[in-house]
């Protein structure tokens, strides 16, 4: 078993959250594994940009405004 840091992007309306999550590689089963604790830190930061309170997304990652650029 070994685990690796990777940066998941959670996209919601005009915000993206960039959220540092651990993955766990194993021999067996459906590989690679993201904890229960990182699930719900995905969740939550989701749930918080829905509702716009980028004060509790800033706390569970980075987070960027999009903005259309042309078209």
């Amino acid at each position: 078993m070994s685990t690796k840091h990777y940066t998941k992007i959670v996209h919601e309306g005009n915000y993206v959250a960039l959220v540092d999550v651990e993955l766990t590689y194993t021999d067996e089963g459906w590989s690679p594994y993201l904890s229960l604790e990182d699930a719900y830190r995905l969740d939550d930061v989701r749930d918080a940009l829905k509702r716009d309170d980028l004060k509790a997304a800033s706390k569970l990652g980075h987070i960027y405004k999009l903005t259309r650029v042309a078209g």
